[in-house]
């Protein structure tokens, strides 16, 4: 979570950002601008619920450590990346979008997984607990890391060698910086990983770390590796899974809830439910509250998405968005013909109207489907975490859940 930090601050300097406010769902027929008026709802300081988390979890996850400010790897990038100020570069885009401290994009996973670990008590020597919380702390960083890495990977910018010119050098030194600084932050949480020095943690994070690469393969793709959405086809079921290896790409597309589920959560929900897994595993907890533990990460996760969304969409930003999100499928399912906006974006999602498809899809129940969506999965994650324990930590947890 140090470095996490640490990159979070520096890309912030680097880029100017703007602070994105959340906004209520509802059907409308109106105009854009009024359906935008309808929907903004009161003011939520979500600083000031995340210093109070903090406080219940003892320390500030955000602390930059020795390791971290001494790292002279760290810095080095860190400097080579302020290169990119002014530039489009997708990294900065992501920089933007998923690593803006004071934005709830920014999904505190450390924070989670550390107040889930504070939730259940360990029957166990003074000495051996002091142990456990420091693994239980070294766990949800390099957790933080690990997903910090893959977002940084996910900024690098496909430059075909025909289209290669003096013009593309910003991109492709963009490229260098992407890879050399989401690989270093991905090989210090496979070393923290090694160094927990338990065989069955190691397997169980690796395994949501599958999941994560997996994702980027999951489903169609412009030239630039963004998700497009499956054409829509009749449901005839809704059953949902977490078990990501039963999980059959030409099952899932095409329906909105389960290709929208399945995406998610191999694209980093996954992780957060492993590690949420494994701080119970930490703990010495018993295997069905480890189970537990990793449903609630997966459906707190799949929230935390929903609610990311229906900002997203029902804001009055005029940004791209995601045309694999909830909204948008929900929306392609009310009215398939919009499908043929999407059409447009088979090489590149740059291609898209999205003002026009922002509109058409304010006009469907999309956006109501979505804000169910969050609620169920809210209900759910709340659900299996007062399973797990019943003090101030889950209290916290359940605080953040209802405020995203």
């Amino acid at each position: 979570m140090a470095v996490s930090y640490t990159v979070s601050r520096v890309l912030r300097r680097a880029s100017s950002f703007l602070f994105q406010k959340r906004y209520e769902s509802t059907m409308a027929n109106l105009t854009k601008d009024e359906i935008l008026i309808l929907l903004r709802p009161p003011f939520t300081n979500w600083s000031d619920i995340t210093r109070e988390a903090e406080k219940v979890v003892g320390y500030s996850t955000s602390f930059m450590n020795l390791r971290c400010l001494l790292s002279d790897e760290f810095a080095n990038l860190a400097l080579y990346l302020r290169k990119l100020v002014g530039s489009n570069h997708l990294v900065m885009q992501t920089a933007k979008n998923v690593l803006y401290g004071d934005s709830k994009n920014l999904q505190p996973w450390g924070l989670i997984i550390l107040l889930l670990s504070k939730s259940v008590k360990t029957n166990v020597l003074t000495s051996q607990a002091k142990v456990i919380d420091e693994q239980q702390r070294a766990l949800a960083e390099l957790i933080e890391l690990m997903r910090t890495g893959h977002l940084i990977h996910r900024g690098i910018v496909n430059v075909p060698f025909a289209k290669r010119s003096k013009s593309t050098e910003s991109a492709i030194f963009g490229n260098k910086i992407a890879i050399l600084l989401g690989d270093y932050l991905l090989v210090t949480a496979n070393t923290m990983l090694a160094g927990l020095k338990n065989a069955d943690v190691l397997y169980i994070v690796s395994s949501g770390l599958k999941d994560l690469s997996e994702g980027e393969f999951f489903g169609d793709r412009d030239e630039q590796n963004m998700p497009l959405p499956g054409k829509p086809r009749r449901v005839t079921d809704d059953i949902i899974t977490f078990d990501t290896t039963s999980i059959a790409v030409d099952d899932v597309i095409g329906k909105p809830r389960k290709e929208w589920t399945a995406r998610t959560v191999f694209n980093g929900v996954s992780l957060l439910g492993r590690a949420c897994q494994s701080a119970m595993l930490l703990a010495k907890q018993n295997r069905e509250i480890q189970n537990n533990a990793y449903y609630f990460g997966c459906h707190v996760g799949l929230a935390w998405q929903a609610a990311t969304e229906l900002q997203t969409l029902t804001s009055d930003s005029k940004d791209r968005f995601c045309l694999a999100s909830a909204p948008v499928l929900f929306a392609l399912e009310g009215n398939p013909d919009l499908y043929k906006i999407i059409d447009q974006a088979k090489k590149d999602v740059k291609d898209v109207d999205y003002e026009d498809l922002k509109f058409n899809i304010l006009k469907t129940d999309a956006i109501d489907k979505t804000k169910m969506l969050y609620e169920d999965h809210a209900k759910k994650a709340t659900s299996y975490i007062e399973s797990i324990g019943h003090n101030e930590s889950v209290q916290m947890i359940k605080k953040l859940i209802n405020t995203f």
